[in-house]
């Protein structure tokens, strides 16, 4: 079901744009007393958190205490302070910080998630005061998604879908990477995930993780509140009065209506990942449509935000993500461990290395988009690695140990094998030598373990995704014998500029004042850590939180001291 036939209602409390994260605005207002629609441009509920790992990364929350893992809030502060380094308001994260804890016993309460910490997933920068290399994200624990009744049909699908039932986490990750490594830490998880997930099917039941879980607890969640979900439903524009937002016109079909707002409407549609007009303006004119994020994420509700007084900040900025080069219409394929893993390294189009391939990243985004402004074009960058190494691990999430890649991914150009580095540059298009005297000087810095050019495996968050069986360095080993080489391009997640908010989610204009009636989170607002992201899940970990504030801010209902306090810090 999409919109209500008539008759629909004309006025709601609030009105969420989005149904990602703004499923956490919608439970938040709706414990709190008000009336709620949600509204949904594409067919599907979840948003790009569907499509995500489905973690999130919040300081010192019920689940880190209850688990053990001694983070405080005065940790979290300042690792917060140190990694934001001025490039957001300081009320944004400071709120998002003190609404931690509210956010999860809120979730606990209306939804059937339960969540667990992926323990030792170490922040992005653990070296900054307060980081952690025991890490602070946590995630859904599998869900049974037969929950949604008949509304599973309409749950977002996910980025990749598994040939057999096999809820896998972010934790079960790691560890199935390295199924040809380490065996007995691999095994006993794949078999329990294969017996939950096979189980489950017998038993009639649907079990999911990452992405997939959260989304579906979100959604369940709203289901059990009786709050409407209207699908194929466009924001054309806000209704404003005045300077106040009371209301969103909005379309369906052929049909456009609209509907009164008498506590606010929330914007929670998302960044402009898919609208490349835009991200050439404000990212780069060599990037293609490689985003990750739901392709319903166009930058709607950002343009009715400017549109009815809000400001926008951070527009050249997204949580950008490294992945294969697509073939055809097919989605990239993210790389993440792959980059740390011994018996690799990256070139850029001169043959020679130009990063630490373990970073995070967003990081490794930014270097990269660094480089493009310097030479007025982004880089040719290839991902380089030997036979050992293919035989040893999974690519690209679908690529397993020894099997071969792709025969398309040959046919397309974005793959080359060759027996020496001489072939292999020549077959990529790069200078031989250059990219000869690149893996001679790389082989002497892992043979010591020290990468003395880029610093790989200097962090914790490197060497977690390192391969524990290599030492002294588990993210640096010499390559040898047979080399491979595959096309990498600048994908993302999505993007995390847009509407200037405040630490209650308030939309502001240029001049730092609140649009009544109009709050942003998620995507759809200006990134709360500024350009950076502090460890995995902070996208949908500030969606969440701040979901929680603005459907309490908006019901009347946030503690005085925390309005106190986000004031002040306005101030």
């Amino acid at each position: 079901m999409s919109v209500p036939r008539q008759p629909r209602p004309t006025s709601v409390d609030l009105v969420v744009i989005g149904s990602g994260t703004g499923l956490a605005a919608a439970l938040s207002a709706h414990e709190a007393g008000l009336s709620v629609v949600v509204v949904e441009k594409s067919r599907w509920v979840g948003g790009s958190t569907a499509r995500s790992g489905g973690a999130f990364w919040i300081p010192a929350n019920p689940v880190l205490t209850t688990e053990g893992s001694g983070d405080t809030p005065e940790r979290g502060a300042a690792y917060l302070e140190a990694v934001v380094d001025g490039s957001a308001p300081e009320q944004r994260w400071r709120s998002f910080l003190e609404h931690g804890t509210a956010t999860i016993e809120m979730l606990t309460r209306t939804t059937p998630m339960r969540f667990l910490w992926a323990r030792g997933y170490s922040d992005y920068h653990p070296e900054l005061p307060g980081g952690t290399a025991a890490g602070r994200s946590c995630e859904c624990r599998p869900l049974d998604l037969k929950l949604l009744g008949a509304d599973r049909a309409r749950l977002r699908p996910a980025v990749l879908s598994a040939p057999v039932p096999m809820p896998v986490t972010g934790a079960d990750y790691k560890w199935l990477n390295l199924m040809a490594k380490t065996p007995v830490r691999a095994l006993p998880r794949i078999v329990t995930r294969l017996a939950q997930g096979l189980g489950g099917l017998a038993l009639g039941r649907e079990y999911a993780a990452g992405g997939q879980a959260i989304a579906a607890g979100l959604f369940a969640g709203v289901r059990r509140a009786g709050i409407p979900v209207w699908t194929e439903t466009a924001l054309e524009r806000l209704l404003v009065e005045g300077d106040r937002v009371v209301g969103a016109e909005l379309r369906h079909g052929e049909t456009t209506f609209a509907v009164r707002a008498e506590r606010g409407v929330v914007l929670a549609t998302g960044g402009f990942d898919h609208d490349l007009p835009l991200r050439h303006a404000h990212h780069h004119r060599d990037l293609g449509d490689w985003s990750l994020g739901a392709d319903s994420n166009t930058g709607d509700g950002i343009r009715a935000g400017q549109e009815a007084g809000a400001g926008t900040d951070l527009m050249e900025q997204a949580w950008w993500f490294p992945a294969v080069a697509p073939v055809g219409d097919a989605a990239p394929s993210v790389l993440l461990a792959e980059r740390s893993l011994p018996g690799s390294l990256m070139v850029d189009g001169t043959g020679r290395r130009f990063v630490n391939e373990s970073c995070d990243y967003m990081t490794f985004g930014q270097r990269v988009l660094g480089l493009a402004h310097e030479g007025g074009a982004l880089p040719a960058m290839w991902l380089v690695f030997d036979q050992r190494y293919r035989n040893s691990y999974v690519f690209a999430g679908t690529q397993f140990p020894r099997a071969p890649l792709p025969k398309s991914w040959y046919a397309a150009g974005i793959a080359h094998r060759a027996g020496t580095p001489g072939d292999l540059a020549r077959s990529i298009g790069v200078d031989a030598d250059a990219l000869s005297a690149t893996l001679a000087r790389f082989n002497q810095l892992a043979a010591a373990g020290v990468d003395d050019d880029f610093a790989r495996g200097a962090s914790a968050y490197d060497r977690y995704y390192g391969d524990p069986t290599v030492t002294p360095n588990p993210n640096l080993r010499p390559l040898a014998g047979n080399l491979y080489a595959v096309r990498v391009v600048l994908s993302d997640l999505g993007t995390c500029g847009g509407i200037r908010a405040d630490g209650l989610g308030r939309a502001l204009s240029d001049a730092g004042t609140p649009v009544p009636g109009l709050y942003a989170i998620g995507n759809a607002a200006a990134n709360a850590f500024g350009r950076t992201y502090p460890g995995a899940g902070a996208t949908i970990g500030q969606g969440l939180v701040y979901g929680y504030i603005v459907g309490r801010h908006a019901a009347g209902k946030l503690p005085a001291a925390d309005q106190a306090t986000a004031r002040r810090t306005a101030e």
